[in-house]
């Protein structure tokens, strides 16, 4: 039998999963494998069975100590342990892959720890909360969810196969994992933002890049942004080619696809090499139209499908998104460019076209210049030509090989 490094780490509060814990580290045991059973109960409790890891041990990672767990308050308790379990597991070196079992207060204490370690670590929550909206506990990370179909409160018919294909999944992901053979040779791994409306430049950048890099491309819809910046901040990135930054807009402006005020962050924070532009920036994103706010009801809208509806931004939403990106890159001490395609920031933004307004665009211009703070490291670039042209990716192939030349 292959021989496998490190643990299956099994986690629940004990005090009312006990059986279903035990259940499903038996049946992964009974492949090889090796678990460490994980307890989290944030109050005192006669437990049938000790986990590998108490309840207590956990605790003590937390920086006011195990009384901030065990304060006798429900919610500040799962609080607590889920920011001691962050600690505790982010401490430990032998993490192969991460089972978690709960309902909602143990799907939101688990989830924060599993978001915490690196894409590529095995993360599965067995869940009463699965079958809903699941992004508050998925975030940016590659955690899967399964839906327990009954809840997570002992063990019969139904719950046992449930918990067995949860047991199989994560032992499947582990024991049948093979080195990929190119790991040794791979390439480079660049990121790309792209949305529809920016779609024929980010596949010409990615024809012109993929052979020389392994190119990522994250689509632009607050999750994807936050998904990149998670790999740049775990230094996975070579480099970032942020063409399409139009989370920003729905973050500023009440959009469904919006980023969080960390947007940028990491480019910071890890001085990654990025060129940046300002791909569609001339919208912002709502559901159907009946979605769409009140006080928006009298703007410029294109119904880009039956689910989405897009609102053209205005001179002076286009000049406050210029200060607040020039504000957050001023913050970037590495190689940074910034490249403003004068000719339209997307489909839609172009001469003919639903969204063609060349004095809101240069409402962002002109925002962004006066508030971006240049120096050697970082440029600001106007450019001719439209988001879209052959024209303008050359320029950004071209900014790319240069920050990296500077690098």
């Amino acid at each position: 039998m292959k021989q496998h490094q490190g643990y299956i780490y099994i986690a629940t509060t004990l005090d009312t999963k006990s059986d279903e814990l035990f259940y499903v580290c038996d049946l992964i045991k009974e492949t090889g494998l090796s678990v460490r059973t994980v307890d989290l109960t944030t109050q005192p409790t006669q437990l049938k069975r000790d986990a590998d890891v108490s309840a207590q041990t956990v605790a003590s990672f937390h920086p006011a100590g195990v009384e901030a767990v065990f304060c006798g308050d429900r919610g500040r308790a799962i609080e607590a342990m889920s920011l001691a379990f962050s600690l505790y597991l982010n401490a430990q070196t032998d993490v192969a892959a991460i089972l978690g079992l709960g309902g909602s207060g143990g799907t939101a204490l688990i989830t924060p720890a599993m978001q915490a370690l690196p894409v590529g670590i095995p993360k599965l929550m067995v869940s009463t909360m699965a079958s809903g909206d699941t992004s508050g506990y998925v975030g940016a990370s590659d955690i899967s969810m399964m839906y327990s179909v009954t809840d997570v409160s002992g063990l019969n018919v139904i719950s046992r196969k449930v918990l067995k294909n949860a047991a199989n999944q994560i032992a499947g992901s582990i024991y049948f994992n093979r080195e990929d053979k190119v790991d040794d040779v791979s390439k480079p791994a660049i990121a790309l933002t792209m949305f529809g409306v920016t779609t024929p430049c980010v596949q010409q950048l990615t024809e012109q890049l993929e052979s020389q890099y392994d190119c990522l491309v994250f689509h632009a819809t607050g999750s994807g942004g936050k998904a990149m910046e998670k790999l740049i901040d775990s230094h996975l990135l070579h480099s970032v080619l942020d063409i399409t930054t139009t989370e920003v807009c729905d973050h500023l402006f009440g959009g469904v696809l919006a980023c969080d005020d960390d947007r940028f962050g990491a480019i910071a924070r890890t001085q990654t090499p990025c060129v940046l532009s300002c791909g569609a920036l001339d919208m912002v994103n709502f559901g159907r139209p009946s979605t769409v706010p009140d006080h928006y009801r009298h703007r410029l809208f294109y119904n880009h499908n039956a689910q989405v509806t897009l609102m053209r931004t205005t001179k002076e939403e286009n000049q406050q998104m210029g200060r607040w990106i020039a504000n957050k890159l001023n913050r970037c001490e590495g190689e940074v460019r910034f490249i403003i395609p004068t000719a339209g920031f997307s489909a839609l933004d172009i001469e003919g076209a639903q969204f063609w307004d060349p004095e809101a665009d240069q409402a962002f211009i002109d925002a962004l210049t006066e508030n971006l703070i240049t120096t050697e490291k970082r440029k600001l670039i106007l450019s001719p030509y439209h988001i879209n042209s052959l024209e303008f990716c050359e320029q950004v192939i071209q900014l790319h090989q240069d920050i990296l030349n500077n690098k």
